[in-house]
């Protein structure tokens, strides 16, 4: 008979790799003594259990120690460019494409180098590797004189600090930017190592083709049976469960689709047991809601100019039902800024800052999988019809009460209501 405390410790367990497991989802690099010390403790104490289940789920390898525990994830979708690395910092900006490569060269000499590293050092290393031919062929250059290089390579090891990979040891980057001085870092060689989580390296293969290079570099052994192909279609839908904001049944594959239709309730079961996530079926696709609303990176709603101007706009969108050129928004933002103006930002009220305006709100639309860019402009997809407004509904003063209940303010006279299309 089971006894009342064993029930508590059952549930107790039940939470911590429930955390466990959306710490690792949030932070695939966890370091013993980094910012997220508590949950990399915690992916420890459960790491066979959240092994097998990555593993058995969705193919993905976690490999802990005593250093770190690092959850190699592959996207179910490899075509999909917004979840991209970030500056560390409030303004969050995305990686560019010269940062992408300067991290890539970053990497490799530091694999190459020694424990510790002085920045002025490792930048040397990095324009020496930069001398390769193909890269000069692509294009890329660095000679790291100019201020803006300094800049990017500062971007790149400070994201390498964030993940762990380096330790600062002494001096700052600040330091190496302005030519005023250096940094001096340790390299955690641990940490580094679990970096990759491509299935072949890149050097293995010679694809030209970035697209083709992605998908050799995350392609399975070879499926010669049924249920070697069934895992890989249940792979990559809890993949895209799990990673995307929305999975649409358009986007799928005659064969995936038929795949989930008989198995969506027991994919959608296991991801809500893991991850506390929920999830809400429509007519169009399938979206993993979470309660707790700390598994993303995007928000929306979103307090702040941006995030209006944002809110507006998918409203604007959602009633739609063509596509709709950037440039008509940007003249929405201009008739916007007339009536909301005055709880905007001053730069978000300076003529000709609507493009950027709209840029910025598309970037959050898109990566959020309500709309999608074409060559004829902006098209919603079906799960924006949840910030449609509908019309104003009037509503009635409440009746007086007698006298001594307590109540509160009549509401607004009117309100707008949004629709949430099935």
């Amino acid at each position: 008979m089971t006894r009342p405390h064993d029930d508590v410790l059952d549930g107790q367990r039940e939470a911590d790799l429930q955390r466990a497991a959306r710490a690792l989802l949030k932070e695939p690099l966890l370091t013993a003594d980094g910012p997220h010390a508590d949950a990399f403790r915690l992916v420890r104490r459960h790491a066979s259990e959240l092994r097998e289940w990555f593993e058995r789920n969705v193919g993905w390898t976690l490999r802990t120690d005593a250093d770190a525990a690092r959850l190699r994830k592959t996207p179910g979708t490899l075509t999909d460019a917004t979840h991209a690395a970030r500056e560390v910092g409030r303004a969050g900006l995305p990686f560019t494409r010269r940062r992408y490569v300067l991290l890539c060269l970053t990497l490799a000499s530091l694999e190459r180098g020694e424990s510790q590293v002085a920045l002025g050092r490792l930048a040397e290393h990095v324009v020496l590797a930069a001398t390769d031919p193909e890269l000069a062929s692509a294009g890329i250059m660095f000679t790291l004189e100019r201020r803006d290089e300094r800049l990017d390579l500062a971007a790149v090891v400070r994201l390498l600090l964030r993940l762990g990979v380096l330790r600062r040891v002494a001096g700052d980057e600040e330091a190496y930017i302005s030519g005023s001085g250096d940094a001096l870092y340790d390299v955690r060689r641990r940490v580094l190592a679990g970096m990759p989580a491509a299935r072949r390296g890149p050097s293995l293969i010679d694809a030209q083709d970035f697209e083709e290079r992605m998908v050799e570099m995350t392609a399975q052994t070879a499926l010669d049976s049924d249920e070697l192909r069934f895992r890989a279609i249940r792979w990559k839908l809890t993949r895209c469960l799990l990673d995307d904001p929305v999975l649409y049944y358009d986007d799928l594959a005659d064969d995936e689709l038929a795949y989930l239709t008989r198995q969506r309730g027991f994919i959608t079961a296991r991801i809500s047991e893991l991850t506390g996530l929920v999830a809400e079926v429509r007519a169009e696709g399938i979206a993993m809601v979470d309660p707790l609303d700390d598994l993303t990176d995007v928000r929306m709603p979103e307090q702040g100019t941006h995030g209006h101007i944002t809110l507006l706009l998918a409203g604007h969108l959602a009633r739609a039902d063509a596509p709709v050129e950037p440039r008509k928004l940007a003249s929405l933002v201009r008739e916007l800024a007339v009536q909301h103006g005055g709880f905007w930002s001053k730069s978000a009220r300076e003529p000709g800052a609507e493009p950027e305006l709209v840029e910025q709100a598309l970037v959050k639309l898109v990566a959020l999988g309500l709309v999608v860019r074409t060559d004829r402009g902006v098209v919603p997809r079906p799960a924006l019809a949840r910030y449609a407004v509908g019309a104003p509904v009037v509503k009635e003063a409440a009746p007086d009460r007698p006298q001594g209940s307590s109540t509160r303010p009549t509401p607004v006279d009117a309100e707008m209501t949004a629709k949430d299309e099935k």
